[in-house]
């Protein structure tokens, strides 16, 4: 039988705790039945369009 060594964490229990994970947004209900649709972030416009290959691509 093998033993495997943990490796400690650097990350502190507060650290951890504080740590949220991200929010899943699903990709049917951003295009809403579009190939595309326009994301403004930090005054910037990108468009995220659905490929026929069901990929995503981000542009700016």
């Amino acid at each position: 039988m093998t033993s495997v060594a943990m490796k400690p964490s650097n990350e502190s229990a507060s650290q951890a705790a504080r740590h949220v994970p991200a929010a899943a947004l699903d990709s049917l209900e951003l295009l809403k039945g579009q190939k595309s649709v326009a994301i403004q972030h930090n005054g910037s416009i990108y468009r995220l369009q659905a490929t026929k290959l069901g990929k995503l691509i981000l542009t700016k």
